[in-house]
């Protein structure tokens, strides 16, 4: 047997249960002079967008207060740009600077051409031929040698730096099977550097460096000439040496003319010439050369 659905229950006594309350009929708002709805209500407030991804806090540009690090601020350019107030200003302070450079650039140069002139190596016309013993004098000596030498010897150097000539001739008294005395010739052309102060100290200080040697100074020959002497012989002597060397510089040309001889009791010459006739001879000869030796 099927039972029926059983219905729930109210109870006949119970009061119908309250709804919601009704909503006031909508009032439309009132015109007022106020900025905002109300003339008690605050201003809106702006609302932070949505969050988003970390950036990092925008630093204002230039040196911080109170931070010793931070850089200095940026200057503009050192010159106004060129405006229809300023245009000539402008023009005047750029060529102002385009002349500080030219000025600039002329005096370097003339400073640079002022020391190559300077540097110039001062040859004065001489020339390092390359047979010496052809273009030199020493027809002083062919009185008291009067057997000349047929083969002298001569060399010469071409360098970028230095011209050289150098002759070696003997020379021999009438009778004489060998070399009486020598004669030896040098002419530099020192074309890189200035040889005068070595010369000088060479030269006029010889006999502090050579002992038994006399130095004496020559006038009228180039700009500094000196004439350096030895004699070892004496009168009843069959031995010693003869020397001297007349040592010349004119500009940075030097020149060297030596005379050397040498007794012994087997050399059959007992009487070479005196060293003040060797002397005048050396200059005379010195002097010729020279003027044989330029352009």
């Amino acid at each position: 047997m099927s039972t029926p659905p059983q219905q729930s229950a109210q109870p006949a006594d119970r009061p119908p249960q309250p709804g919601p309350p009704a909503q006031p009929p909508s009032v439309p708002p009132q015109p007022t002079a106020y900025p905002y709805p109300s003339p008690q209500s605050a201003p809106p407030v702006p609302q932070a967008p949505p969050p988003g991804p970390f950036q990092p806090p925008t630093m204002p540009a230039g040196p911080q207060p109170g931070n010793p690090y931070a850089q200095p601020p940026q200057y503009g350019p050192p010159f106004p740009p060129t405006t229809a107030g300023n245009g000539a200003a402008g023009r005047a302070v750029l060529w102002a600077v385009v002349g500080a450079v030219v000025a600039s650039a002329a005096w370097a140069a003339g400073v640079f051409l002022i020391g190559a002139a300077a540097n110039a190596a001062d040859l004065r016309g001489y020339t390092a031929p390359s047979d010496l013993c052809s273009r030199a004098d020493y027809g002083s000596f062919k009185d008291e040698y009067t057997a000349s030498d047929s083969t002298p010897t001569h060399s010469s150097l071409k360098d970028r730096a230095l011209d050289e000539s150098y002759c070696s001739a003997s020379l021999k008294k009438s009778g004489s099977s060998y070399a009486d005395a020598y004669l030896s010739l040098q002419v530099d052309l020192h074309k890189k550097t200035d040889p005068a102060p070595e010369f000088t100290a060479t030269w006029k200080n010889y006999e502090r460096t050579h002992t038994g040697y006399d130095v004496g100074a020559v006038e009228d020959i180039g700009d500094e000439a000196y004439l350096v002497t030895q004699d070892t012989t004496t009168g009843t002597s069959s031995t010693g040496s003869r020397y001297a060397t007349l040592a010349v510089r004119d500009g940075w040309v030097t020149y060297t003319m030596t005379y050397s001889a040498y007794l012994s009791s087997y050399d059959p010459d007992k009487d070479p010439p005196r060293i003040d006739e060797i002397s005048d001879w050396l200059k005379t000869d010195t002097r010729n050369t020279l003027e044989r030796l330029k352009n």
